[in-house]
């Protein structure tokens, strides 16, 4: 993926890019920072157990396989948000795959969101091998499930008490766009 760069409603310029293995020590960083901001990632604080190691490993075999990408939002070199993408390995399931993102609490609202998406549709339309992008947001979070909507995603079920947090079940919708 070719790094492209948006000017945001702040004025702020987001640069987004495949990340590197170099980037392993500043991405643990910022999920550390996420699962700290916002009860609706899978992990809270101190509950992302990666080593420096294992990540930059990660991130090796992103780069390397065709159908999984790991990509960055940065805003002067600074981490503001991230998109995973993997799909099956498999000849039955590698037209398929499914997306985990987030987005630093601070940059709420400026439309980094919606770019990140767009990068990854883009990917995985010139890649040649996906039909389909899938993911797992709460039910709770009408910002994010607005932006799905807004995008093409349709809502395809729901997975009853998938998160457990504080004391709190929380359903997942199991959301789908067909490229």
């Amino acid at each position: 993926m070719e790094p492209r760069q948006h000017p945001l409603k702040n004025g702020a310029v987001l640069l987004i890019r495949e990340a590197t293995a170099e980037d392993a020590r500043a991405l643990l960083d910022y999920l550390a920072c996420i699962g700290a901001e916002s009860d609706f990632p899978t992990f809270g604080p101190g509950e992302t157990k990666k080593t420096e190691a294992e990540e930059r490993d990660y991130l090796r075999r992103c780069n390397e396989t065709d159908n999984q990408l790991s990509i960055l939002g940065l805003i002067n070199d600074r981490i503001t948000s991230t998109l995973d993408f993997s799909a099956g390995q498999r000849p039955r399931l590698r037209h398929s795959g499914e997306l985990g993102m987030s987005v630093r609490k601070d940059y709420w609202s400026l439309g980094i969101g919606s770019l990140m998406l767009d990068a990854l549709i883009d990917w995985a339309k010139q890649t040649g091998i996906f039909k389909k992008i899938n993911l797992r947001v709460r039910t709770d979070n009408n910002r994010a499930i607005a932006l799905y909507k807004r995008k093409g995603f349709l809502n395809e079920g729901t997975i009853r008490r998938e998160m457990f947090v504080n004391g709190t079940y929380f359903d997942h919708y199991w959301m789908g766009l067909e490229l």
